[in-house]
């Protein structure tokens, strides 16, 4: 397995999942086709091949995680729905059903509440893993009471409250700006080299919180290379790989600038 660490591979999932050792992952990241027919890697028959394809490669990243890994999914909130109760089956421990609010501009559809958002599971392999809730600290939303809070504190339960200097804790729902609406110009999206990338500073919460320093982050549908990029620069060492050459030459060029 050691010729698979910190290197982009082109391979499809199962073979390249079959190549790393058992119980040897710390953090799986994994952003997978969510069956959304967006292009021909993310189009499947029907929903029962497509479960059957997802259920599959997440057997096979359960094996790999070490008994103390942690495992985060992205997908639909519908498919979710289902990937919660085959995980939870297959052992998982439950942590977080985390809401990505996308901030991702208008949608048209007025036959139903407009749709902005993804989901992400959290699951660990044990009650026994890794979380650093203090590296992934967010600023606080009432700045002027928080400003008032530093110097006379907030009464609390008869005890007085003082703010972390660093913010308040990470909640279940993340407003972070997806990538094709940073990336409008003059106002209209533009093509970008992967249709769906995640926002590098979602990803690298991911991995402050659910690693530590050397150990090692997998993702086997890597895309444009974020995974891989958060990794890298967070000094932790990854697995990845993609069944698109195109795309894993995307993450390596991506990688080479962090080293220039």
């Amino acid at each position: 397995m050691d010729q698979l660490i910190n290197k982009v591979k082109t391979s499809d999932c199962f073979t390249y999942l079959k190549k790393i050792d058992d119980e040897s992952v710390d953090l799986a990241v994994i952003d997978p086709p969510y069956n959304l027919k967006k292009d021909d890697w993310d189009t499947f028959k029907s929903q029962d091949e497509f479960l059957e394809f997802s259920y599959k490669w997440m057997r096979e990243v359960i094996r790999t995680l070490k008994p103390t890994g942690s495992f985060y999914v992205f997908n639909t909130p519908f498919n979710s729905a289902y990937f919660l109760t085959f995980l939870n089956e297959e052992g998982m421990k439950f942590k977080n059903w985390i809401t990505w609010d996308k901030r991702d501009g208008f949608s048209s559809t007025k036959k139903k509440y407009n749709a902005g958002q993804e989901t992400i599971l959290f699951f660990t392999k044990s009650n026994d893993y890794t979380f650093n809730a203090d590296d992934i600290r967010i600023p606080y939303e009432s700045t002027s009471r928080i400003e008032h809070a530093k110097t006379k504190g907030l009464l609390k339960n008869g005890k007085r409250w003082y703010p972390n200097p660093n913010g308040k804790l990470c909640g279940e729902v993340w407003h972070i700006t997806s990538e094709r609406h940073k990336n409008k110009v003059d106002g209209k999206v533009v093509k970008m080299d992967h249709l769906t990338p995640k926002p590098l500073e979602m990803i690298e919460r991911i991995v402050k919180a659910s690693s530590n320093k050397g150990d090692v982050v997998l993702d086997c549908f890597v895309g444009s290379g974020t995974t891989a990029v958060a990794a890298k620069k967070l000094k932790r060492n990854y697995l990845c790989s993609d069944s698109d050459k195109n795309f894993t030459k995307l993450s390596r060029d991506r990688l080479k600038l962090i080293e220039s």
